[in-house]
């Protein structure tokens, strides 16, 4: 989401794009004619299909929990939780970027219901971080998607890094997916931070009143359920279960869409991209049929998502034919790979950043 506001981003189409040589902008011709297609447009329709279907199958969940009762059986529930989970993800993210409505406030109940009360994740946290995701992508000093943290993403970030720290970036590609194990977990923890600090981005005190209090529903609600249809130690490793699964599905939504592509940063004049060469060259698609946009919520068509972040994601596919020819006229690199594939790459920039670190380290005397 553009940087612009944390409740409804405003739609990345409207970022200024360079001048080509004959005094138009790259980006204008392709808004022209995905406009023109009426990609733009919203579809309620769709959307309230998709959240109806989430809420009943979450309710339908809840109650085969409690149908069924205190057995080692019911864990397996955790498995299409963790699936549903991940839908709620996608339509609180949709929600966040205006593509279900442009009615902000109907857009911000949508999402502080799937994120706050259903995901226990701060909505306006989220927005905050992923508006400077979408405004600087790939962008090292400005991304925070790809600041250092547990992962690191270029060669530098790896100074000074030792114990666990260490240990973790000489084996960040092979760690990579039992980390995002932990990814459900981090979003509620990073959250709740934000909530108590004194310098989040809560605009207001009812705001953060109000994502306050749904946070608490939400957790109160999770920890309700599990005990009144499960044993301690039984609801214990359903959480644990649902949490690991919602963070690895996440993660594989969410991976390969930028890592290993182009960094702005690594060029002169990466600052002074237009819009459509900052999105880019900084995200990669992902190929593949309905089961692939079903499973990674419509992700899988980044470049689009980035280019236009407020389209509907069933429109996202139909976009990419004109996005496509676009970028091929003006000598564009367009970056589209098969799932598999998509992580390799992803993989193998990980496994390259930490190369120095591993090199240094098998160098040390014992």
């Amino acid at each position: 989401m553009p940087q612009a506001t944390a409740t409804a981003p405003a739609p990345a189409e409207a970022a200024p794009a360079p001048r080509t040589r004959g005094g138009g902008s790259e980006f204008t011709p392709l808004l022209r004619t995905v406009r023109g297609q009426g990609l733009l447009e919203h579809r309620p329709g769709w959307y309230a299909r998709d959240i109806a279907l989430t809420l009943l199958g979450i309710a339908g969940v809840a109650g085969a929990l409690l149908l069924t009762g205190p057995s080692w059986w019911a864990v397996l529930l955790a498995v299409p939780l963790a699936v549903l989970s991940a839908r709620a993800a996608f339509i609180g993210h949709d929600a966040g970027h205006a593509q279900i409505t442009a009615d902000r406030r109907v857009g911000r109940a949508i999402q502080l219901v799937h994120a706050n009360l259903l995901l226990g994740m701060s909505r306006e946290w989220w927005n905050d971080k992923h508006n400077r995701h979408h405004a600087h992508p790939n962008h090292l000093d400005k991304d925070p998607d790809v600041a250092a943290d547990v992962l690191v993403f270029a060669e530098h970030q790896t100074s000074g890094r030792t114990g666990l720290r260490g240990l973790l970036t000489r084996h960040q590609a092979l760690l990579f997916f039992p980390l995002t194990t932990l990814e459900g977990l981090a979003l509620k923890l990073y959250g709740i931070q934000a909530l108590l600090a004194k310098d989040g981005p809560y605009r207001t005190p009812r705001e953060r009143r109000t994502e306050g209090a749904l946070l608490l529903l939400h957790f109160a609600g999770y920890a309700a359920l599990l005990l009144t249809a499960l044993t301690p130690a039984q609801a214990l490793v359903f959480a644990l279960v649902h949490q690991m699964l919602l963070g690895v599905h996440l993660g594989m939504a969410f991976a390969p869409n930028h890592k290993g592509m182009d960094r702005p940063d690594q060029h002169e004049d990466g600052d002074s991209w237009g819009h459509l060469r900052r999105q880019v060259l900084t995200s990669r698609n992902i190929r593949g049929g309905a089961l692939t946009d079903w499973f990674l919520g419509g992700l899988n068509y980044q470049v689009e998502h980035h280019l236009f972040p407020s389209m509907p994601r069933p429109h996202l596919r139909l976009a990419q034919p004109a996005v496509r020819a676009h970028c091929r006229a003006l000598g564009i690199p367009y970056t589209e790979t098969g799932f598999v594939d998509s992580y390799r790459q992803a993989l193998g920039h990980l496994h390259e950043v930490g190369a120095a670190l591993r090199e240094e380290h098998a160098g040390r005397p014992e």
